[in-house]
């Protein structure tokens, strides 16, 4: 019978990021909140970047900007406007949809 010791403990993702960076809604939350988006939009542009086989140059030259900027982006170093997002996704085949939040 397995004890409760041996039992791997659940954590609370919720309460953990709380303490971490506060509550939701927060301005430190939001800062935070900010900053893992555009990590997660710069690793998805990145991902398809490298299937395609085009290095950040390449892209770069596609969407009228210098490589140092891909780099960021790709590392989630920078805020991107929304148009350059568009042109980036465009150069990479990619498509999205905007729906309303409910």
């Amino acid at each position: 019978m397995e004890t409760m010791n041996n039992k791997k403990k659940l954590y609370d993702t919720s309460k953990m990021l709380a303490e971490k960076y506060g509550e939701y809604g927060t301005p430190e939350r939001e800062v935070e909140q900010a900053k893992a988006l555009a990590w997660y939009y710069g690793e998805i542009l990145r991902d398809r970047r490298k299937e395609l086989k085009l290095t950040q140059k390449e892209l770069a030259e596609r969407v009228g900007k210098e490589r140092s900027y891909i780099a960021k982006i790709e590392k989630g170093e920078t805020d991107m406007q929304l148009s350059s997002f568009v042109r980036i996704a465009g150069a990479l085949g990619l498509s999205f949809d905007l729906e309303p939040i409910s």
